[in-house]
């Protein structure tokens, strides 16, 4: 997928509001393709191939990121309604995960499930790095090298 390619956080995307871009669960919303698509021809046009490829209609999986789409990820195809995390989030009034006395709790369960496609298993690193630094700190300093490292760094301890 075209999520190991993101494009530095530029004035060319406008005025981003980072906590809204960022999702409750952790995720950065403002480097994910499907948000990126909206200003990137080179990568609207990779993710048309990636979509085809999943069966999904095209013109239908446009984003402007999980706060402003109220949970549901297009890159499901299937979501008719927000997320667990989402709305769990929403019931307790809290920004993010990272708030929650809970955390971390089981709807932040990593899945080998698409882990080479998307970085759902980034989750709760980030939510912890989210705690340590706060959320614009993490934004601008930590949330690109976390998703690059997840797609083309080498694992060794």
């Amino acid at each position: 997928m075209t999520n190991r390619k993101t494009v530095e956080i530029s004035e060319e995307y406008g005025d981003l509001d980072l906590r809204e871009m960022t999702a409750p669960c952790g995720l950065d919303c403002f480097n994910c393709p499907v948000y990126l698509a909206n200003f990137n021809e080179e990568i609207r046009k990779q993710l048309a191939l990636e979509i085809k490829k999943r069966g999904l209609d095209t013109d239908k999986v446009t984003c402007q990121g999980c706060r402003r789409e109220n949970g549901i990820c297009p890159l499901g195809g299937f979501m008719t309604e927000p997320c667990e995390v989402f709305k769990c989030v929403s019931s307790k009034d809290i920004e993010s995960c990272a708030d929650c006395d809970d955390f971390p709790c089981d709807y932040l369960q990593p899945y080998a499930d698409k882990a080479s496609e998307v970085p759902h298993n980034t989750k709760v690193y980030n939510l912890a790095l989210i705690r340590k630094m706060g959320v614009e700190k993490w934004a601008q300093e930590k949330a690109k090298q976390v998703r690059d490292t997840y797609f083309n760094g080498k694992w060794n301890i």
